[in-house]
């Protein structure tokens, strides 16, 4: 799956069960870049059936080793730049990045944008002229990451801090978890006819064992139930689930995430 603009072409790269290592083609140079390469068999593939390309740039959201794993090997075979989160172990990182930060890569320039939650230090990249988001584990399709490190706070601020984007940006996210995402949306809010078309939709392009992202914000700010937490139909679906008064949208998306948890 690839979507373009302006000459950059963005390819997903399955790995694991699950992951995408999201690969960033530049046309105009035949350079790329990739984000969170957990395994560094895909990008390396990638890189024998198109000749004559570059890989200069690694983008790590954050240190868990099925985002990082392939950074090793990529590094040993390419002249590339790491950049990552600097409070976290980045291997072989060599830009550390930190909230508002601008890189440039493939000559474009890249706002990072720290969204901590899932890991005390994770950041998402967001280009801004090509209306492209990469959420790694904090914004899913559907759903948003586990929280290994973090508190419910830190993960509700940093998801509506991406829900403030513009609504046509693109998500690109790093695990396939759509259809699972939307089953539990719906569960939540059984009566949303949009959750049941998405669902429907993301159905039949995994049976055509397709990818289903990238997704948008303004999908997202309709879909979401982790993006909704404010929604007086959220607030009350959780607190049947939960059998609690919830009185605040962190308290609302604490006990949201603890229902996808054993959903």
């Amino acid at each position: 799956m690839t979507t373009s603009a302006k000459r950059l072409e963005i390819y997903a790269l399955p790995a694991f069960t699950d992951n995408y290592i999201w690969l960033l083609a530049d046309h105009s140079s035949q350079a790329c870049a990739v984000v969170d390469p957990g395994d560094a068999g895909p990008v390396q593939a990638w890189l024998e059936e198109h000749p004559g390309w570059a890989l200069t740039d690694v983008l790590i959201t954050h240190h868990h080793s099925d985002h990082v794993g392939g950074v090793k090997k990529l590094k040993s075979a390419f002249d590339l730049r790491v950049h990552g989160p600097e409070n976290e172990p980045i291997p072989y990182r060599n830009r550390p990045l930190k909230d508002s930060d601008l890189i440039h890569v493939l000559g474009r320039t890249i706002n990072v944008i720290a969204v901590p939650g899932h890991t005390s230090g994770h950041v998402a990249y967001h280009l801004v002229d090509e209306k492209a988001l990469f959420s790694g584990d904090t914004l899913f399709s559907a759903g948003c990451g586990r929280l290994f490190e973090g508190t419910p706070m830190q993960m509700l601020t940093s998801l509506e801090c991406l829900a403030a984007l513009p609504e046509e940006t693109q998500v690109y996210c790093a695990h396939e978890y759509t259809l699972s995402n939307l089953r539990f949306a719906l569960a939540v809010d059984p009566d949303n006819h949009q959750i049941a078309e998405l669902l429907a939709e993301a159905s039949e392009v995994r049976g055509r064992g397709q990818c289903t992202l990238p997704t948008r914000i303004g999908v997202e700010r309709a879909s979401n139930p982790f993006l909704r937490v404010r929604e007086a139909g959220i607030v009350e679906a959780v607190q049947r689930y939960a059998g609690l008064k919830i009185t605040s949208a962190e308290e609302c998306f604490a006990a949201l995430r603890k229902w996808k948890d054993n959903f």
